[in-house]
């Protein structure tokens, strides 16, 4: 009874976190380039009362033993990088990728983040930013009087001039890929870094031979969470935590009812 008290807590802290998750998800289901993330949980070991395999007799052994886990635990949520939405903008510096890859930005501390958030803008100075200010990596500097801007889908950036008709090039857009995307550390604000369990990031032009995604301008990449699922989940979830409940009340009762009888 007393480990069916512990591995039913564990089951209700694992569907707590279950939860959580969900809740997340849910609540960025409206963020551009947020990509969902899914929990999953693990057995914990097991206390052997009869081990499988154990000498029965001189010729025979123990088919299958006797085994009682002691539980379960969340081990990990692990990002899903499938592809959101595309959302159709008036801004020709809403870019999506089509296919694998992330927008490099350069952050205020210097470092490279990523991001699937192709919302980009124009600060004072010219340079392409994100919504927060941080530059695109590698900078793309366009100026005040630039006229129809147009991004290729392998990232190259052009504009006209007032008076002009030849294009003029502000650069290429460069995209980064890694082995392990779901590996990647998530900053928040739809911006990741790589860490050992990712690997270090491969960068090449948008639809290159390095396996980039193409560039689609004028469209934001949606959120990839899917809300009927997760509502899904958090029924199950629910269902789950419920059901934990039940074992720890059972397990109560039957230690009343022991407790009851030396009266």
């Amino acid at each position: 009874m007393l480990r069916a008290l512990y591995s039913a807590a564990s089951g209700m802290a694992a569907q707590q976190m279950n939860v959580d998750n969900i809740a997340n998800n849910l609540a960025n289901a409206n963020t551009n380039g947020f990509k969902a993330r899914r929990a999953q949980f693990q057995d914990l070991m097991y206390q052997n009362m009869v081990q499988p395999g154990t000498a029965a007799g001189q010729q025979t052994t123990v088919p299958v033993g006797m085994q009682l886990g002691l539980g379960t635990r969340a081990s990990s949520n692990e990002i899903t990088f499938t592809q959101g939405a595309f959302s159709q903008t008036e801004n020709p510096l809403d870019l999506v990728i089509q296919g694998k890859g992330f927008f490099q930005v350069r952050l205020p501390s210097g470092e490279l983040a990523y991001t699937r958030n192709g919302s980009f803008q124009v600060d004072k100075n010219g340079n392409v930013v994100t919504s927060d200010g941080n530059q695109l990596e590698p900078q793309i500097t366009i100026p005040a009087d630039a006229q129809s801007i147009t991004v290729a889908s392998d990232g190259t950036v052009s504009y006209t001039l007032p008076g002009q008709t030849a294009t003029q090039q502000a650069g290429q857009i460069q995209l980064a890929n890694f082995q392990n995307p779901a590996g990647l550390n998530s900053l928040g604000n739809s911006m990741f870094q790589p860490t050992d369990a990712s690997g270090e990031p491969t960068v090449g032009a948008p639809g290159g031979q390095e396996g980039m995604g193409s560039l689609l301008q004028g469209y934001i990449e949606q959120s990839n969470v899917s809300v009927v699922q997760e509502f899904i989940n958090l029924i199950v979830a629910q269902r789950g935590y419920e059901a934990n409940s039940k074992v720890v009340q059972a397990a109560d009762q039957m230690y009343q009812n022991v407790n009851n009888l030396t009266r």
